[in-house]
């Protein structure tokens, strides 16, 4: 994301919090923490346990981001050695896509698309990420 397409204000870090341990009730998640700490945060972290995944699967993140305006960033990353496979789901203003918007995988890079969701409550946007989460997993062991 550039400066001009990012969330902008400060971070929500009770909601962060909230949305950690919500996280961590999902039979995927390992752990989270707020990144690079609790006394700074700058993101929440939220890690995959790797042995759900395929073995040329290393290690699977969510950096989320939630700010007080209710804008987020939702980034998740599977890494493969020195390969990345990621997406992102945004909700900030973007001049030239909706608020709420995608981009999709393998690189995540500047094109976007619909959302896949389009909700302002924290909850049901890390529900609706942890779904697809799942789904990803299926289809990654179907491969």
């Amino acid at each position: 994301m550039t400066p001009a397409d990012s969330p902008g204000g400060p971070l929500d870090v009770p909601t962060l919090e909230v949305l950690g341990r919500r996280a961590a009730s999902h039979g995927l998640v390992e752990e989270w923490a707020l990144q690079p700490d609790r006394l700074s945060p700058r993101r929440l972290a939220v890690r995959f346990d790797p042995k759900r995944y395929p073995p040329e699967v290393e290690t699977v993140r969510l950096d989320i981001g939630w700010y007080e305006s209710d804008e987020y960033t939702v980034h998740y990353v599977e890494s493969r050695g020195t390969d990345r496979w990621q997406c992102r789901w945004d909700r900030h203003p973007k001049p030239d896509a909706p608020d709420a918007h995608f981009h999709p995988p393998p690189d995540a890079s500047g094109a976007v698309e619909p959302p896949p969701i389009d909700d302002t409550h924290h909850l049901a946007v890390l529900f609706s990420v942890l779904d697809w989460t799942t789904d990803r997993v299926a289809t990654l062991h179907d491969e």
